[in-house]
């Protein structure tokens, strides 16, 4: 198993939490858990492929439906067994999957020959969009829409990526993007931090 394939497996299983989280906070069935589950795991991912036009990474590899059908359970189970969830815990579950999936989106890209700013923008759809179908599914506004620092998380650290690596190796370089991106993120939702574009006019 190799250090990226790693990354993308964990991302899908902490994206599978988020989503099942949100079907637990919309009240849906198991149906509805698992779906959610599925769409915030490979929603991204599978828009990536698509438009890189490569084979769509989970169609012929059944571990990411393993994972999200664990990660489901184990999400299910652990909120039947608690008595309430954790404030923060869709937050946590979703900027960890964020900074994970953006890792391996970038690092797919750029081995499909795309140039550097394509893999950017490629790991940032993988990172983000799945989150986003979730949300709609689910009738939320996505995350990526509010105001707490999102995308610009993910653009930083797929830029991070793209800059080490000709001097690096992928393991640090990975790392180094994965814990930027977690930081910030983590750092935006703690202080509510924004990029503020429009004036307010009172």
């Amino acid at each position: 198993m190799t250090y990226l394939f790693m990354f993308d497996l964990i991302g899908c299983g902490v994206f599978a939490i988020s989503g099942a989280i949100i079907a637990y906070q919309q009240k849906m069935d198991g149906i509805g858990v698992v779906v959610l589950a599925a769409v915030t795991a490979i929603g991204g991912g599978t828009i990536r492929d698509l438009l890189l036009d490569v084979p769509v990474f989970w169609l012929h590899q059944t571990s990411y439906m393993y994972a999200i059908i664990i990660s489901s359970l184990i999400t299910i189970v652990c909120i039947n067994s608690s008595k309430k969830l954790p404030a923060k815990a869709l937050e946590f579950a979703d900027a960890l999957g964020l900074a994970l999936f953006v890792v391996m989106g970038t690092a797919k890209a750029l081995s499909t020959g795309v140039p550097a700013l394509t893999a950017i923008i490629m790991g940032t759809i993988t990172g983000c969009f799945g989150g986003m179908i979730r949300d709609v599914l689910a009738n939320e506004i996505p995350l990526i829409f509010r105001q707490e620092l999102y995308a610009t998380c993910a653009i930083t650290g797929g830029l991070t990526y793209v800059l080490l690596l000709p001097y690096f190796s992928v393991i640090i370089s990975a790392s180094a993007a994965f814990s930027i991106i977690l930081l910030m993120r983590l750092m935006a939702i703690k202080w509510k931090l924004t990029i503020h574009v429009f004036k307010d006019k009172k």
